[in-house]
Formats: structure tokens, C-alpha cells, sequence
């Protein structure tokens, strides 16, 4: 696992929390929109999707993220301009707090990842500069954290990392 920590930008809240990569760790058997969504929803984790990750910067302050990559691969930017650049591949998986800027840089036309949120929380789009860090940073402290990992459902799981 790679633990992460994202400064803040101009306009970017990014977190005090880390970006967690786990690379391999979505399951084979779970690297399909229907698994994918359905493991993410055992292990505690709602409002799933599949699709790929947008081509602006944006972040969330409505819900952590969690994104695991069923195909293809993309380099994800996160941080905003001067963060890090991740390759993502199928079972990589990438646990963002809410906050964390990220973008696809680049990736094959076939990418697409699985996402979801905790309970009562949700991914609605912040585009980066739309609203000011101090405003985004006072709606992320309302956000409980999430009580399990979302790929093992373990308490707290890698999400030991966020305490």
C-alpha cells in the first residue's frame, strides 16, 4: 500500500488525510462493472458506479471515493497540478478522502474503474476553482469517515491509515 500526502493548492483543498493506493487489490473474480459494484456494496460502500475518471481536475466534498480499476489503464493525476501521477491497472485500487483532487492525464480508451462512497455520502463534482478551499475544507469536516475497507470489509482495514 502506498500512503500519500497531498499538500493543499490555491485550489485544491486536498486533504490531511493520505490518498491510499493499493496496488492488485481488487479480486480477479471482481474485476467486472457487476462484481466490481457488488464487493464495493458488501463491504459497506454505496451510490456504485462504473465509468471512467474525468479529464479535469475536480474533487468531492460530499463523500470519500473509492476507485478500482476493472480495465484498462490510465495515469491519474491527483493533488492538482504538482501532485503525483498514478498508473492505475485492473485491481489497482485507489481510496481518496474527501477533497482530493484527481484527474486522468492520460489512459487506454477501454479504462474504467468501479466507484462508491460511504453511507450517506456521495461523489457530487467540485470543479477545481468553483469554490473557495476554506468553504470546501468547512463541508469535508461535516464528513464521518467510513467505518470499513471497502474491498475486504475489514474494521477499520486500510482505512486504519485515516485514525
Amino acid at each position: 500500500m502506498q500512503v500519500i500526502r497531498l499538500q493543499p493548492t490555491a485550489t485544491i483543498p486536498n486533504s490531511p488525510l493520505p490518498l491510499l493506493i493499493l496496488p492488485g487489490a481488487l479480486p480477479p473474480e471482481a474485476r467486472n462493472s457487476a462484481d466490481g459494484e457488488a464487493l464495493l456494496k458488501r463491504n459497506g460502500w454505496q451510490g456504485t458506479w462504473t465509468y471512467t475518471v474525468y479529464d479535469f481536475w475536480h474533487y468531492h466534498t460530499t463523500g470519500h471515493e473509492v476507485l478500482a480499476c476493472i480495465r484498462g489503464e490510465a495515469v491519474i493525476g491527483f493533488g492538482g497540478e504538482g501532485g503525483v501521477a498514478i498508473t492505475l491497472k485492473p485491481g489497482d485500487v485507489a481510496i481518496l478522502p474527501a477533497g482530493t483532487g484527481h484527474k486522468r492525464l492520460s489512459g487506454t480508451s477501454d479504462f474504467a474503474v468501479v466507484g462508491a462512497y460511504p453511507p450517506g455520502q456521495d461523489g457530487a463534482i467540485v470543479r477545481e476553482g468553483s469554490m473557495s478551499v476554506d468553504a470546501a475544507r468547512q463541508a469535508i469536516a461535516l464528513l464521518a469517515l467510513p467505518e470499513s475497507d471497502p474491498i475486504t470489509g475489514d474494521k477499520p482495514g486500510v482505512l486504519a491509515a485515516w485514525r
